[in-house]
């Protein structure tokens, strides 16, 4: 039997035997939780894995159990081979839940009736986790942190400082956690093979392009392209189900972060001048029929149908929400037919200072133990092995042996594998369960110096390169701006959230206004409904946030 880390922390409660203590880790050992040569799958299945083969103090067998997880990013089933080697090396079975329709929606459902899963993944910066936190659906985490997740203190380190709950405590575990220097996020994504055509000095990248030379690229193309293969074209579009990153990436080339600072105080981003600027510019590219007409009900799946067919010249978001219709353009006319992230600035704004790429080291999700669980301290030990190095390098590059091999001390994936994820990165996911489970995801590079993220950044392609010569600069962190609103259940949060309808509302409609004196109005009507819903006394709060923040984190 091979000696590999535990996973599970010894308590009065919970003795494991060798045998399954062989399976797993524990970052006491050395190589700071990364798995060794002698750590394969196959050394371990050589010895008893299973759950059933460890005992408690009492001498009964431990048997295997299943954990309901609510994951808001997938509803696949928990049966690929990642999914079935977690389960032999931890004795956790997954039943997912994810809902068909909105999972907000269904999140707010579970909270109201009380009909909570065992686990449950939510967006980070949501008040939705504030409002479970304020209505005790999570329980707090520092106590089984404490005894049962050695390694997830190692790993998370400075962060379960960062995300601890107005009473100090942790509820939650982020996801995506880390902040990576240089790394781009959203951008105008162009088709290069018809920038080549167009623009042949901007296609390599290096250089951005001004509004008005954005503005004027986009006339060309529907000048020159009126239709593609029968179909009429679109110069821009937009995915309308994720505003987030339709004005985040205007928001970039203006240089605009989540709040208007001046005077050292915060206020709602609307109010920076550049942002009706924004808006603005916005319109009038929707007036003069450059912007999908039909961008405002684009859904996800009806936008990536859009650019697959090759009749779409650009479209903003982030590189990576590309990937299904860039391998569905690299099928029909190569790789130079995808489309490339590229930097556009906005008058009297410095390229350098554009704000292309916000990045929280506070991570995307947030992960909690709820209130129903059964069984928090062996959930606990599940979680602390899923965080350890040996748990992402499990579910973000596969099994040992079989999607990759230990070469001089450093992971190596199998050239196969590689190929998997680039000639189809969603189904070649779905089948291995290769980075499907991403879990307590940690951003950057493990103990040997290769990147957790494996099937994204160990090789990078063309697109990523792209992306990361044109507006690595952008990338900036997001941390002391994140989750400064009124606390989940409070009238204050019911204000924020009236504020942030008006906001989302307003947005849209000034865009798609018919004048832009139109767009003018709808824009003051916004700050005036803004101002009379009580925006002013939730920036205070806001503000009150912010200073006990930087207070905290001195």
């Amino acid at each position: 039997m091979t000696s590999v880390k535990k996973w599970l922390a010894i308590s009065s409660g919970l003795v494991l035997t060798a045998s399954v203590l062989g399976a797993c880790g524990n970052s006491n050992n050395s190589n700071n939780g990364a798995a060794s040569p002698s750590a394969s799958p196959a050394a371990s299945a050589s010895g008893s894995s299973s759950p059933a083969a460890s005992a408690s103090d009492s001498g009964e067998p431990l048997k295997p159990i299943t954990l309901t997880f609510f994951d808001k990013n997938t509803g696949d089933a928990f049966n690929n081979p990642v999914a079935q080697e977690i389960t032999k090396r931890t004795g956790v079975t997954v039943e997912i839940q994810q809902p068909t329709g909105n999972p907000a929606e269904k999140l707010n459902l579970m909270l109201a009736s009380g009909d909570l899963p065992d686990i449950v993944l939510m967006d980070r910066s949501s008040d939705i986790v504030n409002k479970y936190i304020a209505a005790g659906a999570l329980i707090p985490l520092n106590d089984l942190i404490d005894k049962y997740g050695p390694d997830v203190k190692e790993m998370y380190g400075d962060t379960l400082n960062k995300t601890r709950y107005t009473d100090g405590k942790n509820y939650y575990l982020s996801n995506w956690y880390g902040f990576s220097e240089g790394e781009p996020v959203f951008g105008f994504n162009i088709r290069k093979d018809l920038l080549t055509e167009l623009a042949p000095d901007k296609a390599e990248g290096g250089q951005p392009f001004t509004a008005d030379e954005f503005e004027a690229l986009l006339k060309s193309f529907k000048e020159k392209y009126p239709t593609i293969n029968g179909k009429p074209t679109i110069a821009l579009t937009m995915d309308g189900s994720n505003m987030g990153a339709v004005t985040g990436t205007f928001k970039g080339m203006y240089g605009l972060k989540s709040y208007y600072e001046t005077d050292g105080k915060l206020q709602y981003d609307v109010e920076d001048p550049k942002y009706r600027e924004m808006i603005l510019y916005m319109n009038k590219l929707y007036r003069e029929g450059l912007i999908d007409v039909d961008w405002a009900i684009n859904k996800k799946e009806s936008w990536l149908q859009k650019l697959s067919s090759g009749a779409v010249f650009a479209s903003t978001g982030a590189y990576w929400d590309l990937g299904d219709a860039n391998n569905a353009l690299k099928k029909d006319g190569g790789e130079k037919s995808e489309m490339y992230a590229y930097k556009v600035v906005a008058p009297g704004v410095d390229p350098a200072k554009t704000t292309y790429g916000p990045s929280s080291s506070l991570g995307w999700d947030a992960i909690g133990i709820t209130k129903a669980n059964k069984d928090p301290e062996r959930t606990m030990q599940f979680i602390n092995f899923l965080a350890s190095e040996e748990g992402q390098y499990l579910l973000q590059w596969g099994i040992e042996g079989k999607d990759w091999d230990m070469v001089d001390g450093k992971h190596v994936p199998k050239p196969e594998t590689l190929q998997g994820f680039k000639d189809d990165f969603t189904n070649y996911s779905k089948k291995t369960g290769i980075r499907k489970w991403t879990w307590f995801i940690k951003s950057g590079k493990g103990s040997d110096g290769t990147v957790y993220d494996m099937a994204v950044r160990y090789q990078r392609g063309e697109v990523d390169q792209m992306a990361i010569k044109n507006l690595a600069d952008s990338a900036w962190n997001t941390d002391a701006y994140d989750n400064l609103g009124p606390q989940g259940g409070t009238p204050e949060a019911l204000v924020a959230q009236k504020v942030s309808d008006i906001m989302n509302q307003s947005v849209t409609k000034a865009i798609i206004a018919k004048t832009e004196d139109e767009a003018n109005a709808v824009f003051d009507k916004m700050l005036s409904d803004m101002k009379a819903a009580g925006s002013e006394k939730v920036e205070k709060i806001i503000n009150d946030n912010y200073q006990a923040r930087l207070a905290l984190w001195k």
